[in-house]
């Protein structure tokens, strides 16, 4: 589970940049889905920590063409290779102290 300080904004980046469908949807909680994948968004309590969590895509550089007007007002960081052996993109999502990696396997 994600938590937001502002679960409509927080919703609204999964919806309107990565394309993910409403499940269901109250004050307080929120579950959206995209093909296999479910993402669950609760309100945040005062204390909560950064998260972090890895989504892998089949081509991180075709994402980011369809994202990248779409994220340009958050914090981002463009497609890069990393020595791990994975292409990135970073994103922190809006309203969260959550770090979004997206990657691919970088092809030998």
């Amino acid at each position: 589970m994600i938590p937001s300080f502002n679960i409509e904004e927080t919703v609204d980046f999964f919806k309107s940049v990565l394309g993910f469908s409403l499940v269901m949807h109250t004050n307080t909680y929120a579950v959206y889905q995209k093909d296999n994948l479910t993402v669950h968004i609760v309100r945040a309590g005062e204390n909560i920590g950064q998260m972090e969590f890895y989504l892998e895509v089949d081509s991180v550089d075709d994402l980011w063409i369809t994202i990248k007007d779409k994220v340009k007002n958050l914090k981002t960081r463009e497609p890069f290779d990393r020595d791990y052996g994975m292409r990135e993109i970073h994103i922190v999502i809006p309203q969260t102290n959550t770090l979004l990696f997206i990657g691919q396997k970088i092809k030998s």
